[in-house]
């Protein structure tokens, strides 16, 4: 077949679709296309389109058909307004509600439309409506679910201001080691990795399998010419091997179930740090302030600790919530190694974080307790979606082997704006900014 000749010229194109009445897509009927080869033309109702050129893709084809369309028909070029909200990832459930029952009542009462984003990476909120007002008023509504939502404990705090102890190693064993105590972990190695999840089972296991390996081994060989015949086997010369009795199963397992004490409710031991303020900082706006309030104040918490290294001692156990027997959390008690309140005095930070209004109202009121929390029962794993209106556990056998510990004196190099839930390659929380302490003396 002779090669098909092509006419190099400029699309001519004519409307094909009926005027639309709604946003719906405009409704597109068979059309002819004309080559050289012969005439394929096609009536559609009045209007048709002739193709002179090279071959358009289906594609191209229905986009220029929907441009065209859109120019002829007024509805589709009506105008909106938009407008981006930048809420946070974490405060988006509160807007949309159970079922999304709370937005759908302010669409309703607003007039918008609202659209959520639809990865938990996102933390914009689309406000699309026909007037300016529309869309303001159900943004001043948004933020005002918002500010509620944060008040109260149905929002987690996010981020707090830590002075990290993690940074000693000599600090952070002592911790594995009272760690392994108490959950009766006597392999060293074994509590190494207290940071993940562990069946629990694991070295017990692998004792028995060694056990077994060091007796000795006694094979017999049966050779018969049929299977009827019998066979005497001499056992006199075959050495005894005798097996430990099976122990029943650990009763400081059970006595630790009994007391409500496991491994998740230890923190992890390369986190361990004195909390000096905590935050909800529930979008990037916030985050982006707490940074530039904590590193602004820098030279003031220089000045305070007098331009000296700070050092510090841990000294037994303390209960913050509730009895012994039903404790919530326990921390180590701490102590500024001199009597010049210097470390008090450092805490300026908080007032800084009050006047740049980051911090809730409630926890203003809060008078400040340094401590370095090693167990909490927040860090329990929920199993299922089982919900526990109030979790303890009893504390009383561990005050009395630890309550007098002396974990040592440590020197605090810095003080983080650390964010939970998340963590760096050394095993700390994950540093948004950190402002350096004083680490030698200053020589005038």
């Amino acid at each position: 077949m002779d090669k098909m000749k092509r006419r190099i010229g400029t699309p001519v194109w004519k409307p094909v679709c009926t005027q639309a009445s709604s946003l719906e897509e405009p409704v597109v009927k068979d059309v002819g296309v004309e080559s050289e080869i012969g005439s394929q033309m096609q009536e559609v109702n009045e209007s048709t389109i002739e193709v002179m050129d090279a071959t358009v893709s289906p594609k191209a084809f229905e986009d220029d058909i929907e441009d065209e369309a859109s120019k002829e028909n007024p509805v589709l070029s009506a105008a909106k307004h938009s407008l981006s909200v930048e809420v946070g990832a974490s405060v988006i459930r509160f807007v949309r509600g159970k079922d999304g029952s709370t937005k759908e009542k302010i669409e309703k009462e607003t007039g918008v439309q609202i659209i959520l984003p639809s990865s938990k990476q996102e933390d914009a909120i689309i406000i699309e409506g026909t007037s300016a007002v529309s869309v303001a008023k159900a943004s001043k509504e948004i933020q005002h679910i918002i500010n509620e939502a944060v008040k109260t404990p149905s929002l987690d705090y996010s981020h707090f201001v830590s002075l990290p102890l993690a940074i000693h190693p000599e600090l952070v064993a002592k911790l594995v080691n009272f760690q392994n105590s108490i959950l009766g972990i006597s392999d060293a190695n074994a509590g190494e990795n207290l940071e993940g999840n562990s069946d629990g089972d694991g070295y017990e296991g692998d004792a028995q399998d060694e056990q077994l390996d060091e007796g000795s081994a006694v094979a017999v060989e049966r050779k018969v010419a049929n299977d009827r015949e019998s066979v005497k086997v001499d056992v006199r010369g075959i050495p005894l091997v005798s097996y430990a009795p099976k122990e029943p199963k650990d009763s400081k397992s059970s006595s630790l179930s009994d007391l409500r004490i496991e491994k998740s409710i230890f923190i992890k031991p390369k986190t361990f740090h004195l909390t000096v303020l905590m935050l909800k900082l529930w979008n990037k706006e916030r985050v982006n302030l707490a940074t530039e309030v904590l590193k602004s104040i820098s030279p003031k918490v220089m000045d305070a600790l007098d331009n000296r290294p700070l050092f510090v001692r841990l000294k037994g156990l303390d209960c913050m919530r509730g009895s012994l027997d039903k404790a919530c959390v326990v921390y180590a008690r701490v102590e500024e190694i001199g009597s010049e309140n210097r470390l008090s005095r450092a805490c300026l930070i908080i007032d800084a974080f009050v006047e740049a209004g980051l911090v809730l109202e409630r926890d203003i009121r809060h008078e400040l307790k340094l401590h370095a929390t090693v167990m909490n029962v927040k860090h329990r794993e929920r199993r299922g979606n089982r919900k526990v209106k109030s979790d303890f556990f009893n504390a009383c056998g561990i005050f009395k082997q630890f309550g007098s510990e002396e974990w040592g004196e440590y020197l605090i190099r810095e003080a983080h704006l650390s964010q939970r839930f998340k963590y760096d390659e050394n095993g700390y929380y994950h540093c948004c900014a950190s402002i350096p302490f004083p680490e030698n003396m200053q020589v005038d």
